[in-house]
């Protein structure tokens, strides 16, 4: 251990794993350590006697949940956009070729009481329930400018400047009501909160779009993908990518030091008596809680079931988002459902996440709208953790991951620390049908 690298990881979650591939690829020499013995720190996945372990203590599972090998409960659920920024990542590293994939079967939003599936293209508009007949009309209208803009083309704006106006003005426009104007931007532009309203149209639109062409990508009944057995096989896929290209991983390495010289920059790791040199260290928070700040607490309940989320035509596999303004609350909810379809539980059993940005201390009252909304129950469970964002330093620290359940804010954030290290941007401009064979099996 006693070397020097150009850059040292700490911890195996998907951010942390994603820049070790990425910086390897690039020629850098990395070295990838971890305080546990297993991979994906926070984003972990655990079987039934893991998850019992965690949250139950000495208790064992109940027989009737099925044999434990069989569950992979990932700890920070997250569907991948088919047409998003992971997945371009995965193909520019080539890491689809650790991975396969199944298509998520249904995309939903709570309005007015009751679940429904949202709908992404001008046809889908006109079949929803959502809205009434006039509203269906200009809801259609939207969609198609949506589907029509191309930023590069200044013939499809309409004389629209979506850099300079509002996506309230933009919307206001089109004389959508607010039960419309709050499915599109919460349930297909996958805003978190209402503060876009007020902020440039431009990545309003570019959600949208983003939304359409991934349904479009499998003709499915959502956007998303998931992977065969869980998340937990993401950050072994990308460390895989490290090691092929020169990067050595230890894990199982207590206490991990940061080491700084005189001036406050970072110089190394010491680790059991050993130290390795660098310039530059990637971690999560916690391996340097005194240089984040506390931005929030996510709060998160658990439920394993043996039935598919009512009112979701039967889905193995669904999103369903609750905007912030039909709960009274300051920001969305979200319920996250995978089953045995995608290995993940054990045959007949269903396992779903209900997560929200928590706004107040009672974690279980705060998350029973959700909760709810799924039916009867095996067996439930409560966590929650904060989240941490680093204060300006010369240390490279990820962010905590959010609430929601998709990856998009998540691969952002690698990609931007990824061009804070290197000066670099990665080119993402890749030919997304080359993951299409193994995945239309699916």
């Amino acid at each position: 251990m006693d070397e020097e690298y150009d850059v040292i990881v700490l911890g195996t979650g998907l951010k942390e794993c994603i820049l070790s591939g990425l910086l390897s690829v690039d020629g850098l020499k990395v070295l990838h350590m971890d305080r546990n013995d297993y991979y994906g720190g926070e984003s972990t996945s655990l079987n039934l006697i893991q998850l019992w372990q965690k949250f139950r203590g000495n208790d064992k599972p109940p027989a009737h949940l099925g044999p434990s090998r069989d569950c992979n409960v990932d700890m920070v659920p997250k569907f991948i956009m088919a047409n998003g920024i992971l997945v371009r990542t995965l193909i520019h590293t080539d890491v689809t070729k650790y991975l396969s994939f199944k298509a998520v079967d249904g995309s939903y939003v709570f309005n007015k009481g009751k679940i429904h599936k949202v709908p992404a293209t001008d046809v889908e508009a006109l079949k929803s329930p959502l809205m009434g007949l006039f509203e269906k009309r200009r809801a259609r209208s939207f969609f198609i400018y949506v589907q029509n803009y191309d930023e590069n083309d200044p013939s499809t704006h309409q004389g629209l400047d979506l850099t300079r106006i509002t996506s309230r003005e933009l919307i206001s426009k089109y004389g959508l009501d607010d039960n419309t104007v709050d499915f599109i931007g919460h349930a297909v532009a996958l805003h978190r909160d209402d503060r876009y309203l007020n902020e440039p149209a431009l990545d309003t639109v570019k959600r949208m779009k983003l939304y359409s062409e991934s349904v479009l990508r499998f003709q499915g009944g959502s956007p998303y993908i998931y992977p065969l057995y869980g998340l937990g096989e993401l950050p072994q896929g990308f460390a895989r990518l490290s090691a092929v290209y020169g990067g050595t991983y230890m894990l199982n390495k207590p206490e991990c030091k940061v080491e700084f010289d005189m001036e406050g920059k970072v110089c190394g790791v010491t680790s059991e008596g050993e130290t390795a040199k660098c310039m530059k260290v990637v971690c999560d928070p916690s391996y340097l809680p005194n240089k984040v700040r506390k931005v929030g607490k996510v709060a998160r309940a658990i439920a394993i079931m043996s039935h598919p989320i009512p009112n979701t035509n039967e889905s193995h596999s669904v999103q369903l988002i609750l905007p912030q303004k039909q709960l009274g609350r300051k920001s969305d909810m979200y319920v996250f459902c995978c089953s045995y379809s995608h290995n993940v539980a054990p045959k007949g059993k269903y396992i779903a996440f209900v997560s929200a940005e928590a706004e107040t201390d009672n974690l279980e009252m705060e998350l029973k709208p959700g909760i709810d909304l799924l039916g009867p129950i095996d067996e439930l469970f409560f966590d929650s953790y904060d989240r941490f964002e680093p204060s300006l330093d010369n240390c490279f620290i990820s962010t905590s991951y959010d609430a929601t359940t998709h990856f998009e804010s998540t691969v952002t954030d690698v990609l931007s620390m990824y061009t804070m290290i290197t000066g670099k941007m990665v080119d993402l401009r890749v030919d997304l049908s080359a993951a299409s064979a193994a995945e239309e099996d699916y």
